[in-house]
């Protein structure tokens, strides 16, 4: 094999659901699904225990809900890409764990090639949002006081940073930013550092998340 698998954990409380994405991922050659888990304690001591590339994680599971076993694996460090397992009506759940580092967000329904490309592009350093998940998301900004804030937000950044905060909402990580703009990487970073000020957000995440609630497109 020239190419290491993308090893996958899955966590759910349901049996069916889990058998039922072990077999059509590992349609896949390059995916292996390594372990399971039917709760959040589970998910925490196998995450721990086989390092998985990408954890699938539910986030209605018994003893311990998926934002908990979130919240838990990025307090130890854990390097374990988490894609959250979602439904149309969990907007709440939806906007927390995006405060606490998922890196991808699928919802339940979607068809089998979204999810595999979720897996992929995160393994990649990529952030994968669903885009049904982002149109549901600019239904969130209802208040003219919060549209005009964010429009404030938005008019504090210059192009470059402009053009940079959509190539982060397509998932580019700062090495392939650098190269699609002809700057340093050094550049993208202070750059980064700088839209994170202007928008207050903590992450890239965060940050994807206001470029689609705010329709932030390429120049």
């Amino acid at each position: 094999m020239t190419q290491k698998n993308i090893t996958v954990m899955i966590s759910d409380d349901h049996a069916l659901m889990r058998e039922g994405l072990k077999q059509l991922l590992e349609l896949e050659k390059d995916i292996e699904v390594v372990c399971q888990a039917k709760d959040g304690h589970e998910t925490i001591e196998k995450v721990l225990n086989y390092q998985p590339d990408v954890l699938l994680l539910d986030i209605n599971m018994p003893n311990l809900n998926g934002i908990d076993a979130l919240r838990r694996i990025r307090d130890l460090g854990v390097d374990t890409k988490v894609i959250i397992l979602t439904i149309h009506d969990d907007k709440e759940y939806l906007l927390e764990t995006m405060k606490m580092g998922a890196d991808g967000y699928v919802l339940k329904d979607s068809d089998a090639n979204s999810l595999i490309k979720a897996i992929k592009d995160v393994k990649q350093g990529k952030t994968y949002i669903q885009p049904s998940i982002a149109t549901m998301l600019k239904e969130e900004i209802s208040s003219k006081d919060e549209a005009d804030k964010s429009l404030r937000k938005i008019k504090s950044l210059t192009n470059r940073e402009y053009e940079v905060l959509s190539l982060i909402a397509e998932g580019l990580n700062n090495k392939d930013i650098a190269k699609k703009l002809y700057i340093s990487e050094k550049t993208v970073k202070n750059h980064v550092s700088s839209i994170f000020k202007k928008l207050e957000v903590n992450d890239r995440i965060q940050a994807a998340i206001f470029a689609f609630k705010n329709n932030i497109k390429k120049i």
